[in-house]
């Protein structure tokens, strides 16, 4: 048995004021809008890695700090650790629903002031409290309501991350593939892939340690190659165990992936999601540390991909034996 943690914010889709019932659909969430000072200039941050290999950068709140929190272009909503919460004395708190990956919980929430992050400083209407454990022992998660309208480029070369308009990054010169994406509940879907010829959909989540798929592709993956059983524990602390495939090739416009494994769940994140019915998978790290350069651009609805030189960055990479390729 392969075990291993991965604690998905992608999760965190859909919150609520009121329980959902067990056949409840989950209701379409908006992000709440950031309250922003302008950019002026390109913020470049330097990036950490936290223990699931994940990105965490230094942040601030009411001018204490820095934090160090998670980067996740899968989660809809900024999160804050229950210590942190704590620690700043955020104690005006309300209930509500939070979706993860293997569970739906009841949470608390907190509004947070003047949230820094590089230049930028930004209120949150409403962060949910988790465990710290079960965010990687990350300080918070950096979620779609502080990302939107941003370009969010991931140098992992030069273990950078910047945060900015398209322009001030330098558009979309030096990218090998860009990929067109439609926006969903604030989050951006490529719709166009394909695995192993199968039409599916794509949710580039830099919050997610691997890759996780819903069971419609599991289904039609019949002919992939079968690992042992994978657990997972969401970022609610619920463990769930899910079946593993190989897929043989991932096709995203001119680029392709091939050989990696996918985590199989029954999430109510795709259901959140409207992807319940049609093939759907999560991209995670392990796949993007393969290229040069990852940008998720919101303003633009694109995903653009820099792929690795040619002298010798693959083998840089840190290769299990079912390790990705790129092709």
């Amino acid at each position: 048995m392969h075990w291993f943690i991965l604690a998905v914010p992608l999760a965190l889709a859909s919150m609520s004021d009121q329980p959902l019932a067990q056949d409840e659909a989950l209701p379409n969430v908006q992000p709440p809008a950031p309250v922003a000072v302008p950019l002026s200039l390109t913020e470049i941050i330097a990036l950490q890695t936290e223990r699931y290999r994940r990105l965490t950068v230094p942040v601030t709140i009411m001018g204490q700090g820095p934090y160090r929190f998670m980067i996740d272009t899968g989660a809809q909503a900024t999160v804050l650790s229950r210590d942190l919460a704590d620690q700043l004395l955020l104690f005006d708190r309300t209930p509500a629903t939070l979706v993860a990956m293997a569970s739906t919980r009841r949470v608390e929430t907190v509004s947070v002031e003047r949230v820094g992050l590089g230049t930028r400083e930004f209120n949150i209407q409403t962060a949910p409290l988790l465990e710290t454990v079960n965010i990687g022992g990350a300080d918070g998660i950096l979620g779609l309501d502080s990302l939107q309208n941003q370009r969010v480029l991931i140098d992992f070369e030069h273990n950078t991350l910047a945060v900015a308009d398209a322009r001030s990054l330098g558009g979309n010169r030096g990218f090998d593939i860009v990929v067109r994406a439609r926006r969903q509940l604030g989050q951006l879907i490529i719709h166009r892939a394909k695995i192993d010829g199968i039409n599916v959909a794509v949710i580039i989540d830099t919050g997610a340690q691997g890759s996780v798929g819903n069971p419609v592709l599991q289904r039609r993956l019949r002919r992939a190659r079968e690992q042992a059983d994978t657990t997972m524990t969401d970022v609610n602390g619920v463990e769930l165990t899910g079946q593993t495939l190989v897929a043989k090739r991932l096709e995203m416009g001119r680029v392709g992936l091939a050989n990696f494994p996918i985590v199989f769940a029954d999430s109510p994140t795709f259901i959140n999601l409207g992807l319940s019915d049609e093939p759907a998978m999560v991209l995670g790290m392990a796949e993007l540390r393969l290229f040069r350069r990852v940008a998720i651009d919101f303003a633009s609805q694109q995903v653009l991909f820099d792929m690795p030189s040619t002298s010798g960055s693959l083998d840089r990479i840190n290769f299990t034996n079912q390790a990705s390729r790129l092709d």
